[in-house]
């Protein structure tokens, strides 16, 4: 408490100090004060110096216990608070640990769950490959044709559960390459050859020599969920017109046109939504709302706007806009 007392009047004591030694100097420099007793003077200011910090002292005693007591009560304070904040520090990191652990384990048990599903598609293509020889040797053409059209549902669903599957890793399963539209296009036709062959479906397509810059096979897969659609759609005896166009700004437009019953104003911003079937889907019972949003995700990947224009009653126009090659730096960093 004493300590606490001479702290506080730390200037008065140096200001006294100070003034006695002024004082001093002056007496020892002043002839005038020679007969004078500095030693007696001293003492006597002094002892009247102490005298009055004793009753400064005394006088100011309780207020310096109240400040001795915060003093305390807060250093207690700020000891608990930092015990406080290390303690919900350690409970943070905790569950910051904790978290980090789960998020892994989701992400390993998805990625065991994916690897399972890539092998359950693979080993189902060879009995599907095998089925289709078979197929090819029935001699009774109405039975195979059926056959033919069965294992080619069958055969779209596995490969669409298959790319479904591995377009969460697009990004690192793409491989951009110059690709000449017209091989992309008539592969996929063919795919289709027995399904359009049954319905009566022709093809009126541009010569399609245009090359553009993307990934070959999931170009390809967007392409077959879109001729997919269109034929699915088509009646029987009907074309679907595929050609290609540039805007504008000379972007390459690749558009398959059918003559189906269309799409209903209300429905057309919303065909992308997954699992979303449209009017005609849900009283036809024939769509599965997949196909157009696996092929837009995929677009989105790639960087190609895909877009339909649809007259209901008229039919529907699906565009695939193709990015410049400066685009595709832009978006790819090449």
């Amino acid at each position: 408490m004493i300590w606490l007392f001479i702290k506080q009047h730390l200037i008065w004591i140096s200001f006294f100090i100070g003034l006695l030694v002024i004082w001093n100097l002056i007496c020892m420099l002043d002839v005038g004060f020679a007969a004078v007793s500095i030693g007696y003077l001293n003492s006597v200011v002094i002892l009247l110096f102490v005298l009055f910090l004793i009753a400064r002292y005394f006088w100011e005693r309780p207020n310096l216990k109240n400040i001795l007591l915060h003093n305390s009560l807060h250093d207690v304070e700020i000891y608990r608070w930092d015990a406080y904040t290390r303690k919900v520090i350690e409970l943070y990191r905790e569950q910051s640990q904790q978290q980090m652990q789960v998020v892994q384990k989701i992400k390993f048990e998805k990625n065991e769950e994916q690897d399972e599903l890539l092998a359950w598609v693979h080993e189902i293509k060879a009995p599907l490959t095998a089925m289709k020889l078979m197929i090819e040797q029935l001699e009774d053409y109405r039975a195979r044709n059926q056959l033919e059209q069965e294992w080619l549902r069958l055969h779209l669903l596995v490969d669409r559960q298959l790319h479904q599957t591995r377009l969460q890793t697009l990004a690192e399963d793409n491989r951009l390459e110059r690709v000449r539209l017209r091989t992309i296009v008539f592969k996929e036709i063919r795919e289709f050859q027995t399904w359009c062959l049954e319905k009566g479906i022709g093809f009126q397509i541009d010569e399609l020599e245009e090359v553009v810059l993307t990934d070959a096979k999931w170009l390809g897969f967007i392409i077959r969920q879109v001729l997919s659609n269109a034929i699915k759609y088509s009646p029987h005896d009907s074309e679907i017109n595929v050609i290609v166009t540039r805007d504008t700004q000379e972007h390459i437009l690749l558009k398959i046109k059918d003559v189906g019953p269309g799409i209903r104003p209300e429905d057309l911003p919303r065909i992308f939504k997954k699992s979303y079937t449209g009017t005609i889907g849900r009283e036809t019972n024939i769509a599965t709302g997949m196909g157009l949003y696996l092929a837009k995700r995929a677009a989105t990947s790639l960087g190609i706007q895909l877009y339909v224009d649809s007259i209901y009653g008229q039919g529907t126009t699906v565009v695939l806009k193709f990015p410049m090659q400066n685009e595709y730096v832009q978006t790819f960093g090449m």
